[in-house]
């Protein structure tokens, strides 16, 4: 009699119910995440509570939950958590209310989510609308529409203020620093006290003159700005009755839900996106966007990408084509395949080691030395961060690729040195272009390695926050590629952990996670699409 075992069938069902198991918690791991992720910015209602001691809440009911009764476990009772905002004038952001103690529950007509440049949200009622101090309306109606009218201009300003201390007074701060600099090489060069050490104080002088006069105009340009902002203020009342003025350069969005549309909902929905995707940070990046961390996980991974292809590929050519077997190529093949085990903070207390602190510290001894003891490449910085990942991500590639070689019939080779063709002629027409699609496969799979890595990344050069993009088309500044960037990997980590408002965060980590995700996947797909189009190239002329 045949075992139920030999029959098979109950190893299809294992297998496959495995695979389903899987398929599903992935899915389900996707779909959540994509839900919370897209759900974040939609404008929620703002609830007021009046409880029974009279007080008052307002804000957006975050999650609720339910507890059992200290007296009778069999009982339980629901809490709201309730997002409170007016950290400025509460010290807290959220409240629990207990569904028990609460007398009445509305949606106030006029309740406006204002969310700020500093202190968080605030919720409040519009009471006044002020022009240099005189009250130019009290009804909420009429408040509307004058910031509607005066809005976008305080916020014009604003962004020419940023513009002037970011670009016009940063430039100004590096050439003095330049010409800092040009005293110390010279000393450098030729000794203190010589005549090209006094002909670059001479010059540090007048540069330091014409950028004192410069930022001079610079600064009474920000307060004339500054002047003309402060004159325009909204003063809106808290629930409890308490009164908070607020000029209109400092916030960034008012959404009064009550009144809003569902056309008006999608606008404030869409608008929340675009700055999500496009600005950067506010509030110790809980609020805001995440532009910079998108520059800064994109460049990386493209650096990276283009550092350990080329060596991945040579590496394995050289083992399947060329390297003799023995104990040596047995020995390589084994420290590649223990290498893609190693945990990846190794890799990163490596690269700050021998890239930043070895590597970085002698470009800066040769090449900059008039800069120290402040570092240019002796720290953590964009190239060694990709640098670390491509070690991290090389013996995918290489594995990956023999693979691909390994693939390639040996008919193919024998044909062609039988038509006279060298070993590298071989290699180069016949070899590598049918094992282009499999590279391309380690391609896929060290993109996707790198972008989501984030241990070794603390280490080397990922940092909380970084406004200024790792990128720049001047040679002098080496092109950005040394400076600290921001990562999505890492953005994730310090909303989730680092965060000082961990339950306010928590809607940016569903998104944030969301944006990574769906980066990764663009990046995989382009290569994919790639690795096709090579495939159907030269499936044709397979045998």
């Amino acid at each position: 009699m045949m075992s139920l075992l030999a029959r098979g069938e109950p190893m299809v069902w294992l297998t496959g119910g495995a695979l389903a198991l899987a398929i599903t918690m992935i899915v389900s791991l996707l779909a959540y995440i994509l839900f919370q992720g897209a759900a974040t910015f939609w404008p929620m209602p703002i609830e007021q509570f009046t409880l029974k001691d009279a007080s008052v809440l307002a804000g957006h009911v975050t999650r609720s939950e339910t507890y059992p009764d200290e007296h009778d476990p069999q009982i339980r009772h629901k809490r709201f958590l309730v997002r409170t905002g007016n950290y400025d004038l509460t010290n807290e952001h959220f409240a629990w209310v207990d569904a028990n103690d609460v007398v009445e529950k509305t949606q106030p007509e006029w309740m406006m989510l204002i969310e700020r440049l500093e202190w968080g949200r605030f919720y409040g009622t519009p009471v006044r609308f002020t022009i240099d101090g005189e009250v130019r309306a009290t009804e909420p109606s009429e408040i509307w529409k004058l910031y509607h009218e005066y809005h976008e201009e305080t916020r014009d300003r604003y962004e020419q203020r940023q513009h002037i201390e970011r670009h016009d007074l940063g430039a100004l701060s590096k050439r003095e620093e330049s010409a800092r600099v040009a005293i110390r090489q010279a000393e450098l060069k030729a000794g203190p006290g010589s005549a090209k050490v006094q002909a670059a104080e001479t010059e540090h002088e007048r540069v330091e003159a014409e950028a004192l006069a410069e930022s001079q105009i610079f600064l009474a340009k920000i307060r004339e700005l500054n002047e003309e902002n402060e004159r325009y203020k909204m003063v809106l009342a808290t629930a409890q009755g308490e009164e908070k003025s607020i000029a209109l350069h400092e916030i960034v969005r008012a959404v009064p839900v009550a009144q809003l549309s569902t056309g008006g909902k999608w606008a404030v929905y869409l608008s929340r996106w675009r700055e999500f995707l496009l600005a950067e940070p506010r509030e110790a990046n809980s609020e805001g966007g995440v532009f910079p961390a998108i520059f800064g996980t994109v460049f990386m991974v493209l650096i990276m990408t283009v550092l350990v292809v080329p060596f991945g590929v040579l590496a394995a050519l050289y083992l399947r084509e060329y390297a003799k077997g023995g104990f040596v190529v047995s020995a390589v093949r084994i420290a590649i395949n223990n290498l893609a085990g190693v945990p990846s903070i190794v890799f990163g207390v490596f690269g700050l080691g021998f890239f930043c602190y070895i590597i970085g510290a002698g470009i800066d001894e040769i090449f900059f030395s008039a800069r120290l003891p402040n570092p240019t490449y002796g720290k953590g910085a964009l190239i060694w961060a990709s640098f670390t990942l491509a070690l991290l991500t090389l013996p995918v590639v290489i594995v990956a690729t023999e693979e691909a070689l390994s693939a390639v019939p040996n008919s193919m080779r024998e044909g062609s040195y039988a038509c006279g063709a060298s070993k590298w002629q071989t290699i180069k027409r016949i070899v590598l272009p049918r094992a282009l699609p499999g590279m391309m496969t380690g391609m896929i799979l060290a993109m996707a390695r790198g972008a989501g890595e984030v241990a070794p990344l603390m280490v080397v050069g990922a940092v909380k926050l970084a406004p200024e993009l790792p990128f720049s088309f001047n040679p002098s500044e080496q092109f950005g590629v040394n400076r600290s960037f921001m990562h999505l990997g890492f953005h994730i980590y310090d909303l989730g952990f680092q965060s000082q408002n961990s339950e306010a965060a928590q809607p940016m980590v569903f998104t944030t996670t969301l944006l990574l995700i769906v980066i990764v996947a663009l990046l995989n797909l382009t290569a994919i699409w790639l690795r096709t189009r090579l495939r159907r190239k030269f499936e044709s002329s397979a045998f």
